[in-house]
């Protein structure tokens, strides 16, 4: 009697991606994504989205992210486990740009301002210095924009339009944290999310009256 033929042992299913692969900056971005629509349906609180969007940009791998988005449903009705929507672009490719932007001021001062492209994140570092970030001029090329700022006996001052959306999961120690937190009417509009945090120092960051975006999707 012939031998059964042999049955191969399920894999993973086809398109599943490990949960320990790392995660790229697209993959943070469109989980990011999911929480924007999440919030603007009601789904989270602001303070349940500014959790989530603080763990997005600190996860390093998709297992990280998908427990993130795991309750909400994916724009466009997708399934739960299925990648996320891809989000509508803001200016120069779907993606916008990927770098991190450094600014450092050591017994110094370091300054961003008048018109450039906001990058996916900024790392702002003052020691015994101070940093200025002016993003009321700026291009913003995709929804969800990070600023990491540490003051340790320096300071970090940040401007955004009062158009808008700024959040924070930053704080002080021995030092003042003040982000003038707001969400703009407009769900399209983009998220300056402040993180980090002082010691010995201050970091604020606050909406420039008088200074709004005029397109909320130019790429200029």
């Amino acid at each position: 009697m012939d031998a059964p033929p042999h049955t191969p042992a399920p894999g993973p299913a086809a398109g599943a991606a490990p949960s320990g692969l790392r995660a790229s900056d697209a993959d943070r971005d469109r989980t990011a994504d999911i929480l924007r629509e999440a919030l603007a349906e009601g789904r989270l609180t602001a303070e349940e989205h500014g959790e989530r969007i603080g763990a997005v940009y600190a996860a390093r791998t998709l297992g990280e992210l998908e427990p993130l988005v795991g309750d909400l449903p994916r724009p466009g009705g997708a399934a739960r486990g299925s990648a996320p929507a891809h989000p509508r672009p803001y200016g120069a490719g779907p993606e916008g740009p990927e770098s991190t932007e450094n600014l450092v001021a050591v017994f110094g001062g370091a300054a961003r301002k008048g018109r450039w492209r906001v990058p996916r994140r900024t790392n702002a570092f003052a020691l015994f210095g101070g940093v200025e970030i002016d993003l009321t001029e700026a291009v913003f090329e995709r929804r969800e924009n990070v600023v990491n700022a540490v003051a340790v006996f320096g300071g970090v001052d940040i401007k955004v339009p009062e158009n808008v959306t700024l959040r924070t999961t930053g704080g002080g120690i021995f030092g003042g944290f003040d982000v003038r937190t707001q969400e703009a009417p407009d769900p399209d509009a983009p998220v300056v999310s402040v993180t980090g945090f002082a010691l010995f120092g201050g970091v604020e960051a606050k909406p420039r009256r008088g200074k709004r975006l005029k397109n909320l999707r130019a790429a200029g």
